[in-house]
């Protein structure tokens, strides 16, 4: 089994030319939670292989998006850890980010450095957010996330809109497989009244053998302790409602039981995979808000253990199908 299934942050796709995507996703917030930056470098293989490219996607909360299109031969990869990504003269690494865009007359430049990540634990029999499910071949989509929180320093220049973002905090994650589920709940946000505080949920319709089920990721990054619920550790979602752009979750185990209250803003098309080529769309808002309340169960009684709400949050609720159902 190859070494990069216990490091998500690399490049997973090997040799593999095509039905395949693979995309990063860095949100930056600038110190004031008032300005938010999505760049997403990845590439794409179609199915028959034929139509391939690398590409990067920028998506800011004043309703710009872009997505910028790159030969596949300009993206090249460091296999090691850290990990480095090149898409021309565009830079990815743990230590930061180089842009250097240009299509027509849309331009995006400048330089991030991050600080230290905090990432979802990696173990032996748990290499990452998706725990043993990893281990499974031929999953219509992996995911990874690589960082919950990190200072960012640096400026990004979007059409001569100059963002700063020194004093700011960032989150990375990442996808790689075929294509996106069909239905899915996904938000984040790491801007809350007091730093040290993170949260990520994903809920989605995931193919398995001859039918599906609704699997569910959650975790609360709170003062160094990573609280998880997730379907691999026996969490259970005792409530779900979905509704244009919102969403209410709660999620519980034997010990503690978290809250989800999630609002976007306005939505902004992104591309998304379909079986490797970037042709479907992904309707996400930055600007929204999570309501966070975590309690404790003991003995049949619970209590508070943090009450909160993060600003700034990447939100997409994808269930026109109602695919998801919904539990009260």
């Amino acid at each position: 089994m190859s070494l990069r299934i216990w490091n998500p942050a690399t490049y997973q796709g090997g040799r593999i030319s095509r039905r395949y995507f693979e995309g990063w996703y860095f949100k930056q917030v600038d110190s004031e939670g008032r300005r938010a930056l999505a760049v997403i470098p990845g590439v794409s293989y179609s199915e028959d292989g034929k139509s391939k490219h690398a590409f990067v996607q920028i998506m800011s909360g004043k309703g710009v998006v872009h997505y910028f299109t790159y030969p596949i031969e300009a993206f090249s990869c460091d296999s090691g850890d850290p990990f480095v990504i090149r898409i021309g003269e565009n830079t990815f690494s743990k230590g930061g980010m180089q842009l250097r865009l240009q299509d027509g007359d849309v331009r995006v430049n400048g330089e991030l450095r991050f600080g230290v990540w905090s990432p979802w634990p990696v173990s032996a029999l748990s290499p990452g957010i998706m725990g043993w499910y990893r281990f499974v071949p031929a999953m219509e989509t992996y995911h990874g996330v690589l960082s919950m929180d990190h200072e960012v320093l640096g400026a990004i220049d979007v059409d001569g809109d100059i963002i700063g973002f020194d004093g700011g905090r960032g989150y990375v994650e990442k996808d790689w497989g075929r294509s996106f589920p069909s239905s899915w709940i996904w938000a984040q946000s790491n801007h809350f009244g007091r730093p040290g505080v993170s949260v990520t949920v994903s809920v989605a319709k995931v193919p398995w053998m001859t039918g599906a089920f609704i699997g569910t990721i959650a975790g609360l990054l709170l003062d160094g302790t990573l609280y998880r619920f997730t379907t691999y550790t026996g969490a259970k979602l005792v409530c779900m409602d979905t509704q244009a752009n919102a969403a209410h979750l709660v999620f519980r185990d034997r010990r503690f039981e978290l809250e989800l209250v999630i609002e976007g803003r306005e939505t902004l098309m992104l591309k998304a995979p379909v079986l490797g080529a970037m042709e479907g769309r992904d309707a996400e808002s930055l600007g929204g808000t999570i309501e966070v309340t975590l309690r404790a169960l003991r003995g049949g009684a619970t209590s508070v253990v943090f009450e909160g709400t993060g600003r700034q949050a990447g939100v997409e609720v994808m269930n026109d199908l109602d695919e998801l159902g919904s539990t009260r």
